[in-house]
């Protein structure tokens, strides 16, 4: 059984852009993913929304995803695989982030999980950096009020920039707006067509590291 840890933020949670609930287990990407790859695998989610990579939210508590990453991990060891899908949240304008802050949020993740201190009684598990849907253009005038149109610019500097940590540190990537975008109901998250699309996309992506 090979196990994958989802670490990610309201896109990996599944919330519903529409009803503003949460899509079903099967409709997110990490339940199109699970149904994909079979009895074989075990995809656990760790979706939280307004989850950053590394920036504490005084709006909302427990946020930072760095500090409860280790934590994530040691709750559902042995893991085979863990992807992260983050930043997104980086970029709500209190932040005040530059497309540098960006890949160095996402290199603490990735050093984090590199330094691995459950070894050897688990294995260290392959890394992959899943970049996010862009955010689209009209996000201001939507409820999420605490990312200005900038955001739209910022977030397309994701895959370039996360793409480079991963050679950096020798993990893997994909770009995940290259299969599924950003509803135009709010403008931040998928609706359940376009999870289908992530979901496949990455099962492509997992048969390709785990084989």
């Amino acid at each position: 059984m090979k196990r994958i840890l989802c670490y990610g933020d309201s896109n990996t949670f599944g919330t519903d852009p529409v009803c503003g609930g949460r899509h079903g287990d099967e409709a997110r990407w990490t339940g199109v993913l699970q149904s994909m790859l079979g009895e074989g695998y075990r995809v656990v989610e760790e979706g939280c929304g307004g989850r950053t990579t590394v920036f504490d939210d005084q709006m909302a508590d427990g946020r930072n995803g760095l500090k409860t990453l280790v934590t994530c991990i040691a709750s559902h060891n042995p893991l085979d695989l863990i992807i992260v899908m983050l930043g997104t949240n980086d970029l709500k304008k209190r932040f005040q982030v530059t497309p540098w802050d960006m890949g160095r949020g996402m290199e603490r993740i990735v050093d984090e999980i590199q330094k691995f201190p459950f070894a050897p009684f688990y294995p260290k598990p392959e890394i992959l950096i899943l970049s996010p849907v862009l955010i689209k253009e009209g996000i201001a005038k939507t409820i999420y009020g605490c990312f200005t149109e900038e955001a739209v610019g910022l977030s397309k500097q994701f895959a370039p920039e996360y793409e480079a940590v991963a050679k950096a540190k020798g993990c893997w990537f994909f770009d995940g707006a290259l299969a599924a975008e950003a509803s135009q109901e709010d403008k931040l998250h998928m609706t359940a067509a376009e999870h289908e699309k992530l979901g496949q996309a990455v099962f492509g992506k997992v048969l390709e590291i785990l084989g």
